[in-house]
Formats: structure tokens, C-alpha cells, sequence
């Protein structure tokens, strides 16, 4: 079954309003199997719903829509279903009854306006709402299935949950499922990535896909199958193959953080931290902070610290010589000190983008990694944060410190 999903809503359009309804629909979807292909937004306007409507049923065999279900002049999925099925538009009496019982419920008078909410496309599936005004409702027509739901988040995911997926299993026939595995890597860009994998991205089932960030690359293994059980099977075997590729590069799988990753593994091996930087704002010292204290580990991070840009050029030496001495003046284990030139604004793709010098001292050991970039710009800021952590788990993993 192929599906899209039509948001409807200007304040979308406008920016006013983050789409949380088209996520966690994507993610229902693939929990029983539906290959989601296509996602739209459309403002406030019959025509251009109706429109998409149309182009919709010709290319998928599910369409859900969010949003516009409301009792005011602009709530246009209604008129646009009807005219895109070319139904008319009936009233339903049963679902006017919900929309009376419900405004009573709370002593409040429904106004003329909320009518029209009983209104659905002649021959659709009413779906009561018990959790909210806007009744849904499903068209079976012959070129596709259209469900309607509110925009509403807490009402959308109450039918979705209690309504739709009840519906759509009983339409799949045999179960399936689609379950995603995400290996997080840094200090390795995206074309990096797809030069080692870029085969495997070309795989029907488990697919392999790239997602790159400033600093870190995920790749994503999605498996489509008739239970969890196989779908792990197919991940596993890619999996393995992508770590034989990708090695020292792979720092967590789903929701790991590379602040997450080095806060536990400072933990293991039972030590403390100062972190000492110039120009990422503090992010390294507050990332790990929150890192630490999710583990009840606060009093790991003995200091974190914000020192001025140093002059250029950056002396390597002088560097490693401050962190050494950050070891010797506190209770840490280990000093992380990241030293960095280049203004505010610029940065990798900046005219001036300076220079950054990670160090790591611990005991009488240290070293210095030179970077090949600086600057103040949150791009740069990014790469900075996750090159210093990524030093610092190799460190701890006893892996090479050599990072290209």
C-alpha cells in the first residue's frame, strides 16, 4: 500500500506552526507496514486542497490528511474531499449529536458555525470523536482510500490510535512491519560515508539511507517484514556489513549522543572531567553536563570553562602545556581543552575561518590534534563539538587519534 499525507493549515506555510502530525503519523504507518512515499502542506484554500486531492489519488492508494475539520471558514478539507470524490456534502445526524453532547458536557453554547462540522462527504465512514469537536471521517474511493483526521495533535493521535490503525490493519490483510536501525558516526562526512557504503544504499530491502548534520552522519537501515523477528534479521546482516566498513567512525546506533556516549564511558572508567573552551560558547562543557547528570553523575564534570580567543597563530605547544596544567590545579582525571581563532560569523565557509586546536591531558599523558578550521559560526561550532567528544571517546576507547 502506498500512502502520502496532505497536512492543510497557512499557519504550516507560514512558519507559525511546527508539523508534529505528519511525524507521528510516518511513524504509525511504519509500525503496520505502509510504505509512505509522498508529504504535503497546503494552506487554507479549497481549490489547491481539492487539487492536491486529486493529483494525490492518482499516484497512491492512501491518503490522510490533518487539519482542517474545523468549524470556521477557512477549515476547507471537507468541501475539498467532496469535490475531489465528487460527492456532495451530507449532514450527519449522529455526529451532530456528538458535537451537542459535547459542548454541553462543559456548559458551553455551540455556535451555528460548529454544524458544519457534522457535514461529511456522502458515503464516507464517520469517525466519532469523543476527545474533541471535529468528527473524521474515511472515503473508500475507486481509486483510493482518503482518511480525514483534525489537525488537532491530541485529538489526531487519540483516532489515529483508537480508529485508523484498527481500520488499516483489517485493509493490509497479512501483518507487516517496517522497523528502522540508525548507526550514528562523526569526524566523517557524508560523502566519506557514501563513498564506503554507497552500494549498500542501492538495496531494495533493508534500504540504506544518509542523513548528514553539521559533524555527524547517520545511516539509517529500514526493513520491511512480517515480524519484528525478520525485520531484525534483515537489519542485523547490513548492519554488519556497514560496521566492517565504517569502524572507529560509528559512535552509537538511534538516539544516541556522542555527549551521551563519552559521559557513559567516563563513568566506567570511574573519572572526571574539566572542559576548557574558547570559541564553541560553552556547548562541550553544558552538553556534557546534562549528559552527566542524566546518569546522576553531575560531580564528573569538575569544571567547564570559557577562555578568550587566543592569538593567532595558535602555538600547538603552549596549548598542551595549559592543559597539562589544568590536571596538575584540579581534581580531574582528564582536561579536554579546545582552543580555537576566527570571529563571530565566520567559519568553515567564512573568508577568515581560523584555526582550532583540541587537546587531551590525563596524568602525565597529553596530546594536540590541530583542526583545520575555526570561526564562531554555529557550522563550525557543530564540527568543533563533535571532532573534541569524538577525540575524546577514541581516547577512551584506546582507538587510533588519528582523524583525517
Amino acid at each position: 500500500m502506498r500512502a502520502e499525507i496532505i497536512t492543510s493549515g497557512t499557519e504550516l506555510l507560514l512558519g507559525e506552526t511546527v508539523d508534529t502530525n505528519s511525524s507521528y503519523i510516518a511513524r504509525c504507518l511504519r509500525g503496520i507496514g505502509v510504505d509512505l512515499y509522498y508529504l504535503h502542506t497546503v494552506g487554507d484554500n479549497e481549490s489547491r486542497m481539492a487539487d492536491m486531492l486529486t493529483e494525490a489519488l492518482r499516484r497512491s492508494d492512501l491518503i490522510i490528511t490533518t487539519g482542517g475539520l474545523g468549524p470556521t471558514v477557512d477549515d476547507v478539507t471537507r468541501p475539498a474531499v467532496a469535490r475531489a470524490t465528487e460527492r456532495e456534502l451530507v449532514l450527519m445526524p449522529d455526529l451532530l449529536a456528538d458535537i451537542e453532547t459535547f459542548f454541553a458536557r462543559f456548559s458551553r453554547r455551540m455556535t451555528d458555525n460548529n454544524r458544519q462540522q457534522a457535514f461529511i462527504p456522502a458515503g464516507a465512514i464517520p469517525i466519532h470523536n469523543p476527545v474533541g469537536t471535529a468528527p473524521a471521517f474515511i472515503v473508500e474511493d475507486r481509486r483510493g482510500i482518503v482518511i480525514c483526521l483534525p489537525g488537532v495533535p491530541r485529538e489526531m493521535e487519540y483516532l489515529m490510535q483508537h480508529e485508523v490503525l484498527p481500520y488499516l490493519r483489517g485493509k493490509l490483510g497479512a501483518p507487516q512491519i517496517i522497523k528502522a536501525r540508525t548507526l550514528r558516526t562523526c569526524s566523517i562526512g557524508e560523502s566519506a560515508v557514501d563513498h564506503l557504503v554507497g552500494d549498500l544504499e542501492k538495496l531494495a530491502n533493508p534500504t540504506v539511507g544518509l542523513a548528514a548534520h553539521s559533524g555527524q552522519t547517520d545511516v539509517r537501515i529500514t526493513a520491511k517484514a512480517g515480524s519484528e523477528a525478520e525485520a531484525d534479521a534483515l537489519i542485523a546482516e547490513v548492519e554488519r556489513e556497514i560496521r566492517a566498513r565504517l569502524g572507529d567512525a560509528i559512535f552509537g546506533t538511534d538516539k544516541d549522543t556522542i555527549e551521551e556516549v563519552v559521559a557513559r564511558l567516563l563513568v566506567e572508567g570511574d573519572r572526571s572531567i574539566v572542559v576548557v573552551e574558547s570559541n564553541t560558547d560553552g556547548r562541550i562543557g553544558a552538553k556534557l553536563r546534562s549528559a552527566f547528570e542524566e546518569l546522576g553523575q553531575a560531580g564528573r564534570l569538575v569544571q567547564a570553562e570559557m577562555i578568550p580567543p587566543p592569538a593567532e597563530p595558535l602555538d600547538a605547544a603552549a596549548i598542551l602545556e595549559a592543559a597539562r596544567r589544568c590536571v596538575g590545579e584540579t581534581d580531574a582525571r582528564i582536561v579536554l581543552y579546545v582552543a580555537g581563532t576566527g570571529i563571530e560569523g565566520e567559519g568553515i565557509w567564512g573568508s577568515a575561518p581560523g584555526q582550532t586546536l583540541i587537546a587531551l591531558a590525563a596524568g602525565d599523558w597529553a596530546v594536540v590534534r590541530p583542526f583545520r578550521y575555526g570561526g564562531r559560526d554555529p557550522h563550525t561550532q557543530s564540527w568543533i563539538f563533535y571532532r573534541a567528544l569524538d577525540l575524546l571517546r577514541r581516547h577512551l576507547l584506546g582507538l587510533s587519534l588519528e582523524i583525517a
